[in-house]
């Protein structure tokens, strides 16, 4: 794991903590650091701050995903701002924990996150679903991609923020059958993880936007 945050008080302190919960950590103090950190120390999952001098924590986002795609990036940040969430999952980002959250919160999001989900911060969540539903009425609607009942359901339900074995028990399917529609999903949405999915979605009004992200 590498967290990138320019406040060396709290990157310290964090960096800590996640290692006496057993986590192999380490530290960049920028995003510039941070990919060249990554060259030597190929993390999994990656905490991003939003703002930082130099490159912003969303584009060094994105650069670290053009680097590797496989890595996980959660955005841990002060800063509960819509637009910035929405930019910073836009980005690629897999998650959006706030730096205020209760330590075993923020270990609970990263291991949420190392089991394939998308952790947010439940304030963010509100403030999400509230913009992508204006952003819904303010736009046209743009051709939506042909999707098979079953897949709008898993849809749904991924939105709700729901796992894949919570969605392959309330549709009564194996994990293995949801987990291939998930990614017949994000193929056909062109996005890169499960919360953009559900980003999308909502945005398109595939699903219903009082539900989506808040689960």
């Amino acid at each position: 794991m590498l967290i990138v945050d320019d406040h060396d008080l709290f990157r310290s302190g964090l960096r800590l903590l996640l290692e006496h919960q057993g986590f192999e950590v380490a530290d960049a103090d920028s995003g510039e650091a941070a990919l060249c950190r990554l060259r030597t120390f190929p993390a999994d999952v990656v905490l991003m701050d939003v703002d930082m001098p130099g490159i912003s924590g969303i584009a060094a986002t994105r650069q670290v995903l053009a680097h590797d795609p496989r890595t996980v990036v959660v955005m841990l940040s002060a800063l509960s701002d819509d637009a910035q969430v929405l930019e910073a999952l836009v980005a690629g980002a897999s998650g959006y924990l706030l730096k205020d959250a209760q330590m075993p919160d923020i270990v609970a999001g990263i291991e949420a996150t190392l089991a394939g989900e998308s952790p947010i911060a439940p304030r963010v969540a509100a403030g999400l679903v509230e913009r992508l539903r204006s952003s819904t009425r303010a736009q046209p609607p743009a051709p939506a991609p042909v999707l098979s009942e079953r897949e709008r359901q898993v849809l749904d339900l991924l939105a709700q923020g729901w796992d894949n074995a919570e969605i392959a028990q309330r549709l009564q399917i194996s994990s293995s059958t949801v987990k291939n529609h998930v990614s017949r999903l994000m193929e056909k949405l062109s996005v890169r993880n499960r919360v953009q999915a559900a980003v999308y979605a909502a945005q398109e009004g595939l699903v219903d936007g009082d539900r989506s992200l808040s689960g």
